[in-house]
């Protein structure tokens, strides 16, 4: 079985996308269409310097891991077993599980991101070394009530997420315990998947509602609950993945556990790539 992966904000690079933006020539010209920018130039040159900022970012790694899909598909002639993504990955899952069309779906993540872009003053961290709960007993036992654990990437890289005074404060806490390896403030402009985004939560639900969603061609496993979507849940669970952390620790596993899988990694970098090797050498998996 083979399950396709696709990452989320953090793998966006200049360059990505090349010449698949002229090898799907109309796919590429809906998203200029649905965008009302060229989305070749954003992702090639970047002449304005948008690409990091996350009302650009989205949108930008959303068309190109479509195109990565589509031309991936055209390379192998079959479709996966299993799709999942990280965060905004997870709506390209949805596209190839034909959830909603191209279009329909960006323009989904043209307003997650123009509502995630909103959250000002927030941070994240990655914090190597240690599990969940000697993260949590730090947090309290340091009074850190503000920080929430936003991103389980592995077993021992964790994602801390909150206001950005907090994360700044809770940084040579961490780095004194001996269990930390590494203290990685994230480049970032808020909080996400933690409690400070309810506001961009709310406001999704409404731009949501009258969305309606197709029958998903194949499993989609969900960062919410790391198990599969299930069809009257779909809009609920891109609601709560707003303000949830990523199980993405626990949906490889998932995927392990349903037998012997392969993974393939549909869009720029090689980040989840790294993240499933880590979670095999963290949990004893060969």
């Amino acid at each position: 079985m083979i399950s396709y992966i696709f990452p989320g904000q953090g793998s966006q690079i200049k360059g990505m996308g090349g010449k698949l933006f002229d090898e799907f020539k109309e796919v590429t010209e809906q998203a200029d269409d649905t965008l009302g920018y060229s989305i070749k130039k954003l992702c090639l040159e970047d002449p304005d310097m948008n690409l990091s900022q996350t009302q650009y970012t989205q949108p930008a790694l959303y068309v190109v891991n479509a195109l990565c899909y589509l031309k991936k598909i055209k390379e192998v002639g079959c479709k996966p077993d299993f799709v999942a993504g990280h965060s905004l990955g997870e709506y390209n899952a949805l596209l190839a599980a034909e959830a909603f069309t191209f279009e329909a779906g960006l323009q989904l993540v043209i307003k997650r991101g123009e509502l995630m872009s909103k959250a000002t003053g927030g941070g994240m961290a990655a914090v190597i070394g240690l599990n969940k709960e000697q993260i949590f007993d730090i947090l309290q036992e340091n009074n850190l009530k503000n920080i929430d654990m936003a991103n389980y990437n592995s077993p021992a890289q964790i994602v801390i997420s909150g206001p950005k005074t907090d994360i700044d404060y809770a940084k040579p806490i961490f780095e004194t315990n001996k269990g930390v390896t590494m203290f990685i403030p994230l480049n970032t402009s808020g909080a996400f998947h933690s409690r400070y985004m309810a506001e961009a939560k709310k406001e999704f639900a409404v731009f949501l509602e009258p969305f309606a969603f197709s029958v998903l061609s194949m499993p989609v496993i969900s960062n919410v609950h790391a198990s599969p979507y299930k069809q009257s849940a779909i809009k609920q669970n891109l609601i709560e993945q707003i303000t949830s952390p990523v199980k993405w620790a626990e949906s490889i596993q998932y995927l392990m556990n349903t037998g012997a899988m392969n993974f393939a990694e549909i869009g720029p970098g090689r980040v989840l790539m790294g993240l499933i090797q880590r979670i095999k050498r963290e949990t004893g998996v060969t």
